[in-house]
């Protein structure tokens, strides 16, 4: 596989210097090796053992990923009550709301146990330890090896590795490479399946300046909400029962009212998604050409039509919310990645870094042998991009755009018994869909679905050479005369599909005719089946372009043997340290380190979606009742700045301080440094967070939830 099922972390690993301290995901296992002294002389007050412990109660010990890392969440009181991101929670507070209970709009806040909603399918995952097993994993390997015979040794073994370490547990245990197949680490985990929805604000707070003020500076977001992990009685997990307890974590971040000024040390514990930090400057140019553009291509017209039809009633809103969030959130950033890469000119600097590594490895034969192939087999692989262009447009136009191709797809299994006229097959498979219809249809508008399969079908035929068109564009051209909205109106009043009513008929009498003639089903099977040719070729270059990822990052650490090194971000729980610091985007412009709540009301559109100011909050603010969640300057701040290293992942991650208290939640970056998932910009990069007390006043003075209150531990 090329560029698309293999990330690229390509050029180079991440080489620390010790006088960047606000660069770096690290790994808290080895941040008493690495880090702690540094921390401990920048404010951190806690030792390597307090942060990181298998034996003893650690702020580890707080921290959890949900869904296995989307996003982060942290524990706040003895009784499993978490904190995370209100777009963390989105998913979960739109499927519960209704236009009786709009708790998008309303908020939502369980002043009782008995009263937190469940979420089925939502987890929480605790890290129990982490384990070096390089040693154990590359033991069968040899120099001699191909590619697949290497990969081959090294997953039995790492199988091995995770079957021991799991068994006679309820554990569960994923070995994963670190800096690009040099080093293997263990990670094991005990998951949580009873998850249930606590708290959250209105979309005026939790979601205040929408798209507009997203990934930008200044923010007054109040972009929180709150959930409890449940286990069985036994203190294990379990699936949701009414039997079920709060769980009792072994440790729960302590919340402090104190503060903090410019320049005070913060650190920030999570599950980054993924970084890139070291693609080749032809990885770049790919990501800059290809993917962004492709993805912000498709979701322009996507997200205006998504938009168009949120706006006509409070059930459409409440529909297709999540779906909106999802789709705009990366659009934007997709934008802001290619803005900052060309200002800061990231290409140029990775050039100049790719013929450093030439001219070292040229210095000597020995290192020729060893590395002397590393980047060309990293450049072959973009010489002809067309099948990877080809498959970017294919997955945002079709296989993301439209829902109706994904979901009629489902029904391929039921195609394939009824062809065989396998009954019991054809039964089971029947059952399946059905199960899933009531959820589907909930958040489904045909007509909506209708119009961006017709826009979307268009991007990808105005963007795509002919040769990789699906098969059903030859109908479009003939039948249809290039008309895609023809094409999409007639797919929709055909298909069975588009209406809960009709597919539930079709599954009561499945007959192998009807999905024949079905046009939606019949084009799904022509993407899907686009989608696995342009796999296949896009495979080929596979085993090269991961060979010279790995020795180039092997020849790189060599390179710079006396430099610390930190692996890429891969959904694995990382410690980034820095401290609470301002900005200068821009010549002329000099932003603050915190905001307050007064912007709210300085921000404010009466009726806008994204601007709007709940009354109660005005009422608040005249009042002055900030209570004693005030700073000492008399304000409420809302959000502050630090230069913590965050990406994806991150969201809902605990900001600390030096004390190891809570002090804040990370939930954006900023617009100036959106190519951070590729390039560290240390005098831009700012992680943007919800100052905790602004989350606590919401709680409190706003909600009046002060039962959630008396559960954390306050520091003043």
């Amino acid at each position: 596989m090329k560029r698309i099922f293999v990330v690229l972390a390509g050029l180079c690993l991440l080489i620390q210097s010790p006088a960047i301290a606000d660069e770096g995901m690290w790994l808290p296992s080895l941040i008493h090796k690495l880090n702690i002294g540094e921390m401990q002389e920048m404010g951190m007050e806690l030792s390597a053992e307090e942060i990181y412990s298998i034996n003893n109660s650690s702020l580890k010990d707080a921290i959890v990923a949900l869904d296995r890392g989307s996003c982060t969440g942290e524990l706040i009181s003895s009784e499993g009550l978490i904190l995370t991101n209100h777009h963390c929670g989105f998913d979960e507070i739109q499927t519960h709301s209704s236009v009786d209970h709009d708790y998008l709009q309303d908020g939502f806040w369980a002043k009782t146990k008995a009263e937190e909603l469940p979420n089925p399918g939502k987890t929480v995952s605790f890290l129990v330890r982490v384990e070096d097993v390089t040693d154990q994993v590359t033991a069968d390997v040899t120099e001699e090896m191909s590619f697949a015979e290497r990969n081959g040794a090294i997953q039995r073994k790492s199988f091995e590795i995770q079957k021991e370490a799991t068994e006679d547990t309820h554990y569960d245990a994923r070995v994963q490479s670190l800096f690009e197949g040099n080093r293997y680490y263990l990670f094991v985990y005990e998951t949580f399946r009873d998850v249930r929805l606590v708290g959250a604000p209105p979309k005026s707070i939790g979601k205040f300046g929408g798209d507009t003020d997203n990934w930008m500076w200044p923010r007054h977001t109040g972009d929180f909400a709150l959930f409890r992990v449940y286990c069985g009685p036994d203190g294990k997990p379990a699936n949701y029962s009414e039997d079920n307890i709060p769980f009792q974590p072994r440790h729960h971040l302590p919340i402090s009212l104190k503060g903090y000024e410019k320049g005070d040390f913060a650190m920030v514990m999570g599950y980054p998604g993924s970084t890139n930090r070291y693609k080749s400057s032809f990885g770049i140019n790919y990501t800059m050409t290809e993917t962004n553009e492709a993805r912000i291509n498709a979701r322009a017209k996507k997200l205006e039509i998504l938009k168009l039809y949120m706006g006509s009633s409070q059930k459409a809103r409440i529909q297709y919310a999540s779906k909106h969030a999802r789709s705009s959130n990366y659009y934007k950033y997709s934008i802001g990645q290619n803005k900052g890469l060309n200002a800061l000119q990231v290409i140029e600097k990775k050039k100049n870094i790719e013929e450093e590594f030439t001219n070292w490895v040229n210095a000597s034969e020995e290192r020729q042998a060893k590395y002397g192939q590393a980047l060309e087999l990293i450049e072959s692989a973009y010489e002809n991009t067309n099948d990877e262009s080809a498959y970017e447009y294919l997955v945002e136009t079709m296989v993301r755009g439209p829902e109706v191709f994904y979901f009629s797809y489902g029904a391929k299994g039921l195609y394939e018994a009824l062809k065989q006229g396998n009954q019991e097959r054809i039964a089971s498979n029947a059952e399946q869909l059905r199960a899933e219809l009531d959820e589907y249809f909930k958040d489904y508008n045909a007509g909506t679905d209708a119009k961006v399969a017709a826009a979307l079908m268009e991007v990808y035929h105005e963007n795509v050479i002919p040769g990789y068109y699906p098969s059903f564009f030859k109908e479009v051209k003939n039948k249809y005369k290039g008309d895609f909205n023809a094409y999409a109106e007639k797919m929709f009043e055909k298909t069975v599909f588009a209406d809960k009513a009709t597919l539930e008929d079709f599954l009561n009498n499945p007959k192998l005719k009807t999905l024949e003639k079905d046009q939606a089903f019949q084009s799904a099977l022509a993407v899907f089946d686009l989608m696995s040719v342009l796999g296949s070729k896009m495979s080929e270059t596979k085993a090269d372009l991961l060979t010279g990822r790995r020795l180039f990052v092997a020849g790189i650490m060599e390179m710079y043997k006396d430099k610390t090194f930190y692996p890429d971000a891969n959904s694995t729980m990382r410690l980034t340290y820095g401290t609470v610091g301002d900005y200068i985007p821009r010549d002329g412009v000099h932003y603050s380190h915190f905001t307050t709540l007064k912007g709210y009301i300085e921000k404010e559109v009466p009726g806008d979606d994204e601007f709007d100011v709940p009354a109660k909050l005005k009422e608040l603010y005249f009042a002055k009742d900030y209570g004693q969640y005030a700073d000492k300057d008399g304000t409420l701040h809302t959000c502050f700045t630090t230069n913590n290293d965050i990406t994806g992942g991150n969201s809902g991650s605990p900001v600390i301080n030096g004390n190891g208290e809570l002090i804040g939640v990370a939930f954006d970056g900023n617009w100036e440094a959106m190519s951070g998932d590729i390039a560290f910009e240390p005098e831009l990069q700012k992680c943007i967070n919800v100052d905790i007390r602004f989350v606590l006043w919401t709680i409190d003075k706003f909600a009046g939830a002060t039962n959630l209150i008396n559960e954390m531990t306050i520091v003043k």
